[in-house]
């Protein structure tokens, strides 16, 4: 994996290049260009744009050992509640949002992009919260942090409401009953 200063001049760049265009136009080339590297050292860590961007966005959310990171504060409410709020700053975050937008959209008719997002996005980050449940004692982690995730993202992805304090709350109490039922 490349060091880290250069893997943020790599993620920086991607991230930019991604907010200017179509995902599906960004290239090893300009990455490689924008971020002040050769593309053999880009391609020493990275086989494509997708992964790049993946690798980017988790950047975001893990630790400098490259561990997600999930709050653990040893009140399992508590800490569901911090990580519905940041998730959702994320998804909503007018920096963000209309890149993750793209991405998702993108993802729909490229099946390599596809695996890319759920193996080096996705299963790291449901991963982690599943390991929070597991320190919680739940029985089914990993059902519970599809429970967690799943209706967060289908109302961001679909538009279907907006996100509130109130559905933080009641969607955060609606895990926390299901994990005692377990």
């Amino acid at each position: 994996m490349a060091r880290h200063s250069t893997r943020t001049k790599v993620h920086d760049a991607v991230l930019s290049l991604a907010r200017e265009g179509a995902i599906g136009s960004i290239t090893m080339e300009g990455v490689a260009g924008r971020a002040g590297i050769s593309k053999q050292t880009l391609y020493n860590s990275w086989s494509s744009t997708g992964e790049i961007i993946f690798d980017a966005l988790l950047a975001r959310s893990t630790d400098e050992s490259g561990a997600v990171v999930i709050p653990d504060a040893n009140d399992l409410g508590a800490d569901l509640h911090d990580l519905a709020t940041a998730t959702i700053d994320e998804l909503t975050s007018p920096d963000l949002e209309p890149l993750l937008r793209a991405v998702t959209a993108e993802i729909q008719h490229d099946a390599e992009l596809a695996r890319q997002y759920r193996e080096q996005l996705l299963a790291p980050q449901l991963a982690a919260i599943a390991d929070r449940f597991r320190r919680a004692g739940a029985d089914d982690p990993d059902g519970l942090a599809e429970l967690f995730a799943g209706p967060i993202l289908h109302r961001w992805l679909l538009r279907t409401h907006t996100f509130d304090a109130e559905w933080v709350s009641a969607h955060v109490d609606r895990v926390i009953r299901a994990t005692s039922h377990t």
